[in-house]
């Protein structure tokens, strides 16, 4: 079989092409950059493993520091109302209140009580609010303001009204709203995303 010469021109270059493709294929990405930077590699490595080291020093110390502030965490949330419902919580509000009461001489009773349901207190907590009324003396009203604030629980006064009734036994009509810190999960779920 006899080429034409001209087709002979052409498959000559075409010959070549598959070897060039092979070494291109197999030649080195760059053989300069694996050589030159060498030393930059070594210092940027030896500060990266210093740091590493300082990491590694400190990690104990933060751990420690973790425990010792989970551990006031749970000190401290051992006062939280603790129920299971909202209406749970604010009938413990109540007893907290009654007790005070019933620690007083003539017995402080409440008159009336109204619940405010329970709002978000931060990002992790919510605040349970209950209203009562009770009719008591100066000295008592003292002496239950006091026992809630010395209370192991976490509650507070948000409102009290007084208004005298009988000036001459020294009476007064007192509204105290009384809150208390609670666990989120007993806000309502519409109110979650509301912050305070």
């Amino acid at each position: 079989m006899t080429l034409d010469p001209r087709l002979r021109n052409w498959l000559a270059p075409l010959a070549l092409v598959p070897v060039v493709a092979i070494v291109i294929h197999l030649w080195p990405e760059s053989s300069a950059a694996a050589v030159a930077p060498a030393a930059e590699n070594i210092a940027v490595s030896e500060r990266r493993l210093e740091k590493l080291r300082e990491s590694a020093a400190a990690a104990p110390k933060q751990e420690q520091n973790l425990k010792g502030v989970e551990t006031e965490l749970a000190e401290r949330e051992k006062g939280l109302i603790v129920a299971d419902t909202a209406a749970q919580a604010q009938a413990q509000l109540i007893q907290i209140v009654r007790e005070l009461g019933h620690a007083e001489s003539p017995v402080v009773e409440i008159r009336n009580t109204e619940g405010f349901g329970i709002r978000p207190f931060g990002d992790a907590y919510g605040e349970a609010s209950v209203s009562v009324q009770i009719e008591c003396r100066v000295d008592q009203l003292v002496n239950i303001l006091a026992g809630l604030a010395s209370r192991k629980e976490l509650v507070s006064t948000s409102d009290l009204r007084v208004v005298a009734t009988n000036t001459k036994e020294k009476t007064l009509n007192v509204h105290l709203t009384v809150a208390g810190v609670v666990p989120r999960k007993l806000i309502p779920q519409k109110d979650q995303g509301k912050r305070l």
